[in-house]
C-alpha cells in the first residue's frame, strides 16, 4: 500500500494535534508536530539567553541543535521540554522565532527529511505550501476564534490555560497575526487542500473526513 504524505495546517486551536495524532495511529504512520520545532527552538534560545529576534544567532543555534519529536515527546539537545515548550512565555517565543526565515529555513529542510519517505502526517503552518507542497493530501483545520480560544483555554497541555479565556483569546489573535502577516511562509490556504471547519464538529467526524480523503489517495 503507497505511503503518502498528509499536511495538515491551520492556526491555533483548529484541533491539528488531535486530528494528527489519531490520523498517524489509524495509519501506523509517523506523526511530526513541526510547531513542536519551532517551540523547542524558541525553549532553546531563552535558555541559553539568545534574544529571539537575533535571526542570525537563532538560526545558528537551531543548526547544532538535535531536535526529536517523537510519540508525544519533545526534546533538543536532550532535554525533555514537552510540558516546558506549551506555556505563554514559549508561545511568544515560538511566534518570534517563526517570523525568521534562516531559521525556518534550517527546520524546513530537517522536516522534509522526516517525511522524505512518505508515512507521515505532519501538522504545522506551512507544510502544504511549503514543506510539502506535493503532499498527496492537504487538510486545512479552522474554527472560529470563540471555538479555538475555548479549546486553549482548557487545554491541559497548556499551562497558560489558567490566565483565563479572555486572555487566552488575545493571545490566540496575536499569534494568527504574527502567522498571517509574517514575510516567510505565512499561513494561508494552499489552494488544493481541503478546508474542514471544525468549529462544530465532533472528533470522530473531522477524523473520518480525513480518513475518506486519504482513502481515495492510497486505494
Amino acid at each position: 500500500m503507497k505511503r503518502i504524505v498528509i499536511a495538515i495546517d491551520g492556526p491555533s486551536g483548529a484541533g491539528k494535534g488531535t486530528i494528527a495524532r489519531t490520523i498517524s495511529a489509524r495509519l501506523g504512520y509517523r506523526h511530526v508536530d513541526t510547531g513542536a520545532m519551532y517551540r523547542a527552538v524558541a525553549w532553546k534560545a531563552l535558555h541559553d539567553h539568545v534574544a529571539v529576534d537575533d535571526e542570525a544567532a537563532v538560526a545558528s543555534l537551531a543548526e547544532r541543535s538535535t531536535i526529536a519529536v517523537e510519540g508525544g515527546v519533545v526534546s533538543i539537545d536532550g532535554h525533555d521540554v514537552t510540558a516546558a515548550i506549551r506555556t505563554p512565555d514559549i508561545d511568544k517565543g515560538a511566534a518570534a522565532v517563526a517570523r525568521l526565515p534562516r531559521v525556518r529555513a534550517v527546520l524546513v529542510a530537517r522536516q522534509r527529511a522526516l517525511g522524505r519517505e512518505g508515512g507521515v502526517v505532519m501538522e504545522g503552518r506551512d507544510i502544504g505550501m511549503v514543506v510539502f507542497p506535493q503532499a498527496e493530501v492537504k487538510i486545512y483545520l479552522d474554527a472560529s476564534a470563540e471555538e479555538r480560544a475555548r479549546r486553549r483555554a482548557n487545554d491541559p497541555a497548556h499551562t497558560g490555560s489558567q490566565s483565563g479565556q479572555a486572555a487566552v483569546a488575545a493571545a490566540i489573535q496575536a499569534r494568527d497575526t504574527s502567522d498571517t502577516t509574517r514575510a516567510a511562509s505565512p499561513l494561508t490556504l494552499a489552494p488544493d487542500a481541503v478546508r474542514i471547519d471544525t468549529t462544530s464538529m465532533p472528533i470522530d467526524a473531522v477524523v473520518e473526513k480525513v480518513m475518506e480523503l486519504v482513502r481515495e489517495k492510497i486505494g
